[in-house]
C-alpha cells in the first residue's frame, strides 16, 4: 500500500464538474492498492495517517500535533498511478497495482477505518476521471509504504 499524505488548508475532487468530496484543513491522501494489500497493511496505514505528527503547536514551528488532534479533514483519493513502473520505455506500466474490483473493495475498507476516527473523511469517486485541488501547506507532503512483508 502506498499513500501520498499532504498537509493542507483544503482540497477537493470534482467529477463531470461536480465536486463529489471537499474539505478545509487537514490531511489529502492518494491511495494506491498494491495486489498483495490485506487488512494489515490497511489498518497499519490508517494508524499511521491518523496518529503522524505533521502540524505544528500554536505558537511554534515544531510538528507536535496529528491530524486527530487538531479535528482536521480528511479527503481520500484513489490512485492507482501511484503503482506506475517508469523504467522501461515511454509508457508506464501498471501491473503493481491491484486489479479494480480487489483494489475498490481494500480502498473502501481503508475509508472506513478512517472513519472511525470521527474525523470528517471525503472521498473522490472510485475508477472515475476526477480533478483534485489541493491547497498544499508547507508545503508538507510523504510518501508513506506498507507492503505484505512488514
Amino acid at each position: 500500500m502506498r499513500v501520498v499524505v499532504q498537509r493542507v488548508t483544503a482540497s477537493s475532487v470534482t467529477v463531470d464538474g461536480q465536486i463529489v468530496g471537499k474539505i478545509g484543513a487537514g490531511l489529502n491522501l492518494l491511495v494506491g492498492i498494491a495486489p498483495t494489500d490485506t487488512a494489515a497493511e490497511l489498518t497499519w496505514m490508517a494508524r499511521k495517517c491518523l496518529d503522524l505528527r505533521l502540524f505544528p503547536s500554536p505558537g511554534s514551528e515544531r510538528w507536535d500535533l496529528s491530524v486527530q488532534d487538531i479535528q482536521g479533514e480528511l479527503l481520500v483519493v484513489s490512485q492507482f498511478t501511484l503503482y506506475g513502473d517508469c523504467r522501461k520505455g515511454r509508457r508506464p506500466s501498471f501491473d503493481g497495482a491491484a486489479p479494480p474490483a480487489q483494489a475498490e473493495a481494500l480502498y473502501n475498507d481503508f475509508v472506513a477505518l478512517l472513519r472511525t476516527s470521527e474525523l470528517r473523511v471525503e472521498t473522490g469517486q472510485f475508477g472515475a476521471m476526477m480533478q483534485v485541488e489541493i491547497h498544499n501547506d508547507g508545503p508538507v507532503t510523504l510518501v508513506v509504504e506498507r507492503d505484505a512483508s512488514g
